[in-house]
């Protein structure tokens, strides 16, 4: 029988009682969309599952994403990787949701681990649904209907300022101009608001001054990352982690250099409606 055990008060559940190994059946891919819906990231421990077991996982919730800025695995565009070295250590460490900067964000992630410190590297994630409910009525009226301006260049600077950077972005970059998505948005499956700007990728808020915009933005970007409105994730290898990019953030704890750490992502088509 699967089995959820929350792990914090706003969000996060650890998913007991099933093999993602072996093939699961549709009610058992309706129980894990299920539980993500209610606990908005869901985590497995001890799941050796291949590419192939993880594209499947992943294609349960819709059609998969190839992501412009990473390499993938072998035979399987759809799954990132996500690895951290000595020579080459993480640049990401904002909180963020996956790919705002595409008109339709994605739906979900499937990220799974290979390759962990022995301490450290772990990761958090915060409920926007939380965050949205915890605002007062009178912000909550204030923010309905504003949209906010998502951009890739904002969010990859670093690596754009690389040597080579742009030329190798550059292709990316023109894939990807800046997007408005509305400030709350309504989650398509739950019914209920969220917030939806993020350090990583927005810029500004359509409409009003750049003073105006940066007070709201940096106000809604501390006010996310509450630690009531969050849940904390230790990693080992052969974890899984599944989250729903609608209604969450997340943002990976870089106190593990200078060791190796290595995850294989897969992200899901959105379906929020603009």
């Amino acid at each position: 029988m699967i089995t959820a055990k929350p792990i914090a008060g706003a969000l996060g559940a650890e998913i007991e009682g099933i093999n993602l190994t072996q093939s699961l059946c549709q009610d058992d891919y309706k129980q894990i969309r299920k539980l993500l819906i209610e606990h908005e990231v869901i985590f497995f421990r001890n799941q050796d599952i291949s590419p192939a077991q993880q594209k499947d996982l992943a294609h349960s919730f819709g059609p998969l994403q190839t992501h412009p800025a990473y390499e993938t695995v072998e035979g399987f565009p759809e799954i990132t990787i996500l690895e951290s070295t000595a020579q080459k250590p993480t640049k990401i460490e904002a909180w963020h949701s996956d790919m705002t900067f595409r008109q339709h964000p994605p739906l979900a992630s499937v990220l799974r681990s290979k390759i962990t410190p022995e301490r450290g590297g772990d990761t958090l994630w915060a409920s926007m649904t939380t965050a949205y409910e915890r605002l007062s009525e009178k912000m909550k009226h204030f923010l309905d209907g504003l949209y906010a301006v998502h951009d890739f260049r904002h969010g990859f600077k670093e690596s754009l300022e690389e040597s080579g950077g742009a030329e190798r972005l550059a292709q990316a970059v023109n894939d990807n101009p800046p997007v408005e998505h509305p400030v709350i948005q309504i989650h398509p499956e739950s019914g209920k608001k969220v917030i939806f700007v993020n350090s990583l990728f927005t810029t500004h808020i359509v409409g009003i001054t750049q003073a105006e915009s940066r007070a709201i933005l940096d106000f809604l970007f501390e006010h996310i990352k509450m630690p009531e409105f969050t849940c904390r994730f230790s990693w080992e290898p052969n974890c899984i982690a599944l989250w729903d990019n609608r209604s969450t953030q997340h943002k990976p704890i870089n106190d593990y250099f200078p060791a190796h750490r290595k995850l294989h992502r897969i992200t899901i088509y959105g379906d929020l409606p603009y």
